[in-house]
């Protein structure tokens, strides 16, 4: 298939069937299912949720469940172990597309050992290793190494072990791991994400599509306003911010200005890769 017949892989991270929905009229290609995004990352879907969604959304249009049983670390008790297995055999039995999940250890390494019991587990789905990889104590192409010898996994979600992956001091680590990876003859694929944006998309692009980048990730969400009419005063569920009387949900809109650029930039870039 020639360049300009492909386009750049948009993932949206989601916690409900309006934002699925969103995501998808936006130009999503694939969603990370989550519960509760606008606290501490996300957590562990339903599977009443990834039922609701998986009816939906179009036929086709990949569904990742996160496997993560609180908010926190990545490290992880047995009793915690045991849970995230059992929600990887509960969406395998629901029809996931694929998990993601990373555990560390006390050390901040990849706790390869447990790791690649769950991703063992998921087979044959498809198994991403998210941000805990930006919290490790590693180097990002160290950890990229390891991670990529657990055999079962296809990707790796990384912001370059930046707060956002567009930032200078991310730009040059992902440059580093995206033309390394590239030349791995069995390697977890690289997808960028943290702070992608209609303002950062652009400029990121630009920076890493030459690297081999081909996949990025955002939520293109926010708080809005609950539709409460009756608010006590003086009381919440200990959520604070503005997350206490509002709803978290992905923005159609943001979506479709992602695509709109990352599509203009891919052409560009096909464009150029075809003449040469």
């Amino acid at each position: 298939m020639s360049l300009t017949a492909q386009r750049v892989t948009i993932e949206v991270c989601v916690d409900s069937v309006e934002s699925a929905i969103a995501a998808i009229r936006g130009g999503a290609d694939r969603l990370e299912l989550c519960g509760n995004l606008g606290i501490g990352g996300g957590t562990t879907p339903s599977i009443g949720l990834f039922r609701a969604v998986r009816e939906a959304v179009p036929h086709g249009i990949p569904i990742m469940a996160m496997v993560r049983p609180r908010t926190g670390d990545f490290l992880y008790t047995d009793p915690e172990l045991r849970v995230m297995r059992e929600d990887i055999r509960a969406f395998k039995e629901a029809g996931a597309d694929g998990v993601v999940l990373g555990i560390l250890l006390q050390d901040g390494r990849i706790d390869i050992a447990r790791t690649t019991l769950l991703a063992e587990e998921a087979v044959p789905m498809q198994v991403c290793f998210h941000r805990a990889v930006d919290m490790s104590s590693q180097d990002l192409l160290t950890a990229h190494l390891d991670i990529s010898g657990i055999l079962p996994i296809t990707r790796m979600l990384t912001s370059g072990q930046a707060q956002t992956a567009p930032s200078p001091s991310a730009l040059p680590t992902l440059r580093t791991l995206l033309r390394t990876a590239s030349r791995m003859p069995s390697s977890a694929k690289v997808l960028v994400g943290s702070g992608i944006n209609a303002h950062t998309v652009g400029p990121l692009l630009a920076e890493l599509l030459p690297c081999g980048l081909r996949e990025i990730h955002l939520s293109a969400g926010g708080w809005i306003p609950s539709e409460m009419e009756f608010r006590r005063e003086g009381m919440g569920m200990g959520v604070d911010g503005e997350g206490e009387w509002a709803v978290w949900r992905t923005s159609e809109e943001k979506v479709r200005a992602v695509r709109d650029l990352a599509d203009k930039a891919w052409s560009e870039f096909a464009e150029r890769e075809e003449r040469v």
